[in-house]
């Protein structure tokens, strides 16, 4: 479900960006604005600046800018949704959500989902502290080598044998039984009967990117199965979307280096109790793209972790896979295979973390696995080897990876490049994709870069500004995006950090971003003028246009004779 315009202009109007930073950023007043020391890069002297005029922060180290919203998602590492929510939460505000095709989720059951689910997150604690049988319990997180400030970190617990007792602890009431078989802490059989999901079982909070308990992952003390048990997909629990760690990791590192993906629970714990604590894992299912999107934004390199078998070498093939759309220049992401029969939380009590990090470091690249499984597979056949290697590279949106990976695999079928591979083996590289024009606004002091700088710098220049009809018709690259620009911005009165929004999920976002805090050399007092006159030569440029083209025409209408005769006019009167 989508989250309403309306609100979101609203929580922007509501949240003042120096107050909301300042409570995490020692900010110094420097003239009109704000400054401090980046939060996002190391520096030593302050070059990070808020606008309480703009609603905007930016700095001149690291580029790092945006409004309120994008201060919380890249300070918190929080995704759209969940920042919208903390900002909302801090003004005491509920969000609303408008429905769509699908079913409206109950937020009023999503909130005591979560209620319930740190309810038993914090019971199971309780119950490997103080059950009868916590001698046993702790004797087996001794023997799995888990120190107590591992289990700490981590909430790990203990859910007791027996069929009710998390159900008579939290589920007195038909209501709250009702809410825990929906979260999937009870299960419920053909007769009716109701009874504990989890028995006997050392148990592993699963938390979303907010640090909410969502759902639980449970590992039989003794041999009975399975081995390994997770919660079922839920109204608030979806496992593809969530990584299990990924929450801690963030909360000791707030820019990672690097971040590894295993398989199971107990590897991350495992790792992190060895000082290797930037690994998370995929719940026991293959890495889905929403999963490698947040690893692609969390660290600079995400390495994947499997076994040496061939199930993991297909494991790790489908993850290849999964990843390559998702890729930019600058991406690293690197294949890391163990010894057969063995998995991270064994091989690292083994060797130890120096010598597990050197198997880290050894790490095959994405190329590396593509071209050395296509060499496996197709041998010294390179047409075929580089016909099935342009179908996986075509999968990359970026074309300048792309093309770089087209030009890697030329090399390796002994080709000058990537066009003479395609002439010579008679392959098409990839279907000729349409280019979407952008807004051009190259030349730094254009009017057209000028007036729409200044209307998002200032939007309430725009305001109840008389249309301009003649724009419509003019041909210039960008001047779309000032007319839909003049249009926002005539008929209601916002700031800067509000106007970005409404293009945050637009191509044109990054620009405007940029233009945000462009360095215009327009003063404060002139900026009502400068835009008038880039508004004026705009005009202009389209009465000179359709001079051009009247004048061209071997025979005008009486209409258009009339009309060339104004535009002389109008020219005359420029000069």
């Amino acid at each position: 479900m989508a989250i309403p315009r309306d609100f979101i202009n609203e929580l922007i109007a509501r949240t003042d960006i120096v107050d909301l930073i300042e409570r995490k950023v020692p900010l110094k007043k420097a003239g009109k604005n704000y400054a401090a020391c980046c939060p996002f890069h190391s520096e030593k002297s302050p070059s990070f600046t808020v606008s309480r005029d703009k609603q905007f922060y930016h700095c001149f180290g690291c580029g790092a800018h945006g409004n309120a919203i994008d201060f919380v998602m890249e300070y918190d590492r929080l995704e759209f949704p969940d920042a919208i929510e903390e900002l909302a939460g801090q003004l005491g505000l509920e969000v609303p959500h408008e429905r769509g095709k699908g079913p409206r989720r109950d937020e009023g059951l999503s909130r005591d989902l979560y209620q319930l689910m740190e309810a038993s997150a914090n019971y199971f604690q309780q119950q490997l502290r103080h059950h009868p049988n916590q001698q046993q319990v702790n004797a087996y997180v001794e023997k799995r080598g888990l120190s107590k400030e591992i289990v700490e970190q981590f909430s790990i617990g203990y859910a007791p044998d027996g069929w009710d007792n998390l159900m008579r602890t939290l589920g007195q009431h038909a209501d709250a039984q009702e809410k825990l078989l929906a979260g999937g802490m009870l299960i419920a059989n053909e007769q009716g009967r109701r009874y504990d999901r989890f028995r006997d079982r050392l148990m592993f909070p699963i938390r979303d990117r907010r640090g909410r308990v969502v759902a639980f992952g449970g590992r039989v003390l003794g041999d009975g199965t399975p081995k390994y048990l997770n919660s079922p997909e839920t109204p608030i629990f979806h496992k593809g979307h969530e990584l299990y760690g990924l929450y801690e990791l963030r909360q000791r590192h707030r820019d990672p280096q690097r971040v590894m993906i295993v398989e199971g629970y107990m590897d991350v714990v495992a790792l992190a109790q060895f000082g290797i604590d930037y690994a998370v894992a995929s719940l026991g299912t293959s890495t889905t793209s929403e999963q490698f999107q947040m690893l692609l934004r969390s660290a600079k390199e995400v390495v994947c972790c499997y076994d040496g078998d061939n199930a993991g070498k297909e494991a790790a093939w489908r993850a290849m896979e999964t990843a390559l759309p998702l890729m930019k220049p600058g991406d690293n992401v690197r294949f890391m295979f163990l010894a057969q029969g063995e998995d991270p939380d064994s091989m690292v009590r083994q060797i130890g973390k120096a010598q597990f990090e050197v198997l880290i470091d050894q790490a095959l690249t994405i190329n590396e696995l593509l071209f050395n499984e296509l060499t496996k597979q197709h041998g010294s056949d390179k047409a075929s080897l580089a016909k099935h290697g342009i179908t996986l590279i075509e999968k990359i949106q970026d074309e300048v990876l792309q093309n770089m990976m087209l030009e890697e695999l030329a090399t390796r079928v002994q080709m000058n490049n990537a066009e003479h591979m395609e002439r010579s083996l008679g392959l098409t590289l990839r279907a000729k994709r349409k280019k979407v024009a952008k807004p051009s606004l190259k030349g730094r002091g254009t009017p057209l870069r000028l007036a729409i700088a200044l209307l998002v710098q200032k939007p309430a220049l725009g305001y109840q500004l008389p249309l301009q009809p003649a724009l419509q018709h003019l041909k210039m690259p960008g001047v779309e995006l000032l007319i839909e620009l003049l249009s926002l911005t005539r008929v209601s009165t916002m700031n800067s950090a509000q106007l970005l929004e409404h293009y945050r999920e637009t191509e044109q976002f990054s620009t405007l971003k940029k233009l945000a805090q462009w360095e215009h050399q327009v003063a404060d007092e002139h900026l009502q003028q400068g835009f008038k006159e880039a508004l004026v030569w705009l005009n202009n440029q389209y009465i000179e246009q359709r001079y051009q083209a009247l004048s061209m025409k071997q025979e005008l209408t009486r209409e258009e004779k009339v009309q060339l005769q104004k535009l002389i006019n109008a020219m005359k009167a420029q000069h």
